[in-house]
């Protein structure tokens, strides 16, 4: 058999792994030829790959980013979508030419390792006829059916290791201190870290926050001699402002309390890097799973994690829609339970 693999959006740590994982065990276990596409869905339209090799996934577990590059071409999008065929003759659509692709290639399967708009486009690519399987990565946690994504615990740990030396920085001042962390729509990252590393405040998009509230929370720890607060904001909070969401915290707190504040974007820091061993070892677990599924040609899923248990969810789910926050996640009771606030 042959397959292809790519990787397509934002990178994060563990894409290596993932490429390990799939390549080695179908190499290894079945025998296969695996193929490994530049640029995301851009190597798949331009044709652009080269075949793997066994020496050269040998070492790149511990790499950061990912040996195929990536790319957030999309395919399927209307505006895009035209580009001259193989033999330069004519107007094929994107979609026409990766199916021609994928044909002349001989290809039996493509792996797509990505988040949500990869799995968008892989559900698309699996309409199109196309044997396709998903691989959830994201740092952001938000891919619907599996109940995390590599990438996420590497992120998990640069975003709360700065937020543990904010402490140490506001406790000095006597600051109020606001972090934005990423994740898109949804408050994944921003929960956890700020639950991992004593958050006072944690603003996420799921749960809708009032400006007084954050403001009052802040003057009732002040006055229980408590001078400084660490506020963690989830990139995609809704505030109706052309501000970024950690500025626009800060300045409700700086004109509701007086008090000296100080805002941080963490930024790309959070998705670059050294995988953690548990990216590590859930890359390489759904990798294997990949190849395992390839080789019993059950095609047209995503590779999920339910508990402890690989599984597979169908890609007309995974790819329509995204993992949000319960307001009533038991993390948030319990977070309430001591003292955190949500602005709520």
């Amino acid at each position: 058999m042959k397959i292809g693999i790519l990787t397509a959006g934002g990178d994060c740590p563990g894409l290596n792994a993932a490429i390990r994982g799939v390549g080695k065990t179908a190499m290894l276990q079945y025998g296969m030829r695996v193929f490994g596409f530049s640029y995301g869905f851009t190597g798949l339209i331009e044709n652009d790959f080269q075949e793997l090799t066994e020496n050269q996934l040998s070492g790149i577990l511990t790499y950061g980013g990912t040996i195929l590059g990536t790319s957030r071409e999309k395919p399927f999008k209307k505006e895009d979508r035209f580009v001259s065929n193989s033999n330069g003759n004519g107007v094929y659509t994107k979609p026409d030419r990766i199916r021609e692709n994928y044909k002349n290639l001989g290809l039996d399967c493509i792996v797509c390792i990505g988040g949500n708009g990869t799995m968008k486009t892989a559900n698309l690519l699996s309409q199109e006829g196309l044997n396709v399987i998903g691989m959830p990565k994201t740092i952001d946690n938000d891919v619907w059916g599996t109940d995390i994504t590599f990438g996420f615990d590497s992120a998990l740990q640069s975003a709360t290791d700065a937020i543990d030396r904010l402490h140490s920085t506001a406790n000095s001042h006597r600051r109020i201190m606001v972090i934005e962390l990423m994740g898109h729509n949804t408050g994944w990252l921003s929960l956890y870290a700020g639950m991992a590393a004593g958050g006072d405040i944690i603003l996420i998009p799921e749960i809708p926050f009032k400006a007084e509230k954050i403001v009052e929370c802040i003057k009732v720890r002040n006055a229980i001699k408590k001078p400084y607060s660490i506020v963690v904001v989830a990139e995609g909070i809704e505030h109706g402002s052309t501000k970024n969401a950690a500025t626009y915290v800060a300045d409700i707190i700086k004109e509701g309390t007086g008090f000296e504040t100080r805002e941080t974007i963490l930024g790309y820091i959070q998705r670059g890097g050294t995988p953690s061993p548990s990216d590590r070892i859930l890359a390489t677990r759904f990798g294997a799973f990949v190849a395992e599924l390839i080789d019993q040609q059950e095609f047209g899923c995503m590779v999920a994690l339910h508990g402890n248990e690989l599984t597979t969810v169908p890609l007309s789910e995974a790819g329509t829609q995204t993992k949000r926050i319960d307001p009533n996640h038991e993390l948030i009771r319990h977070a309430r339970f001591i003292g955190t606030s949500f602005g709520d």
